[in-house]
């Protein structure tokens, strides 16, 4: 990487069971172990800020490139859902990424399909977790 343009900064004391901030005080959130893994509800978990991070970040890349085609993505969504599981290499835990773009009426399953394979190989999260976790990409369009 040449050039940093911005360097985000967060600090959490008590990990899952604790606090998190950002910086700049915008992030200030109490932290649960999710309630299928024995936890709380009612709390925001890791996996729940990565899933926004991750699909803020996809539809970005997926609406730039789609724009570079003349194509409208506008009323487009993108949806990342991020899994908890147990790691059987070393006993610890993996996470796995599903992510549907949901397109509107006017874009073919093709560009879509296009869409997503190109914003996975363009978006900076999907550059830092390949080869890391897995990633599976869908589809669905408006009729």
């Amino acid at each position: 990487m040449e050039e940093v343009l911005y360097t985000a900064k967060a600090t959490t004391k008590g990990g899952r069971n604790g606090h998190v901030a950002s910086s700049d005080g915008i992030i200030d959130l109490e932290l649960r172990t999710p309630k299928e893994m024995g936890g709380e509800s009612g709390y925001s978990n890791p996996e729940q800020l990565f899933a926004a991070g991750y699909a803020a970040c996809f539809d970005s890349a997926m609406t730039l490139l789609a724009r570079r085609k003349r194509l409208n993505v506008d009323d487009a969504e993108i949806i990342v859902e991020v899994g908890i599981g147990k790691d059987p290499a070393d006993g610890g835990f993996k996470l796995r990424a599903d992510i549907t773009g949901v397109f509107p009426a006017g874009i073919t399953s093709g560009q879509a399909a296009e869409l997503m394979e190109a914003a996975h190989g363009f978006c900076p999260y999907s550059k830092a977790t390949r080869g890391n976790i897995e990633v599976t990409l869908h589809h669905r369009v408006a009729e």
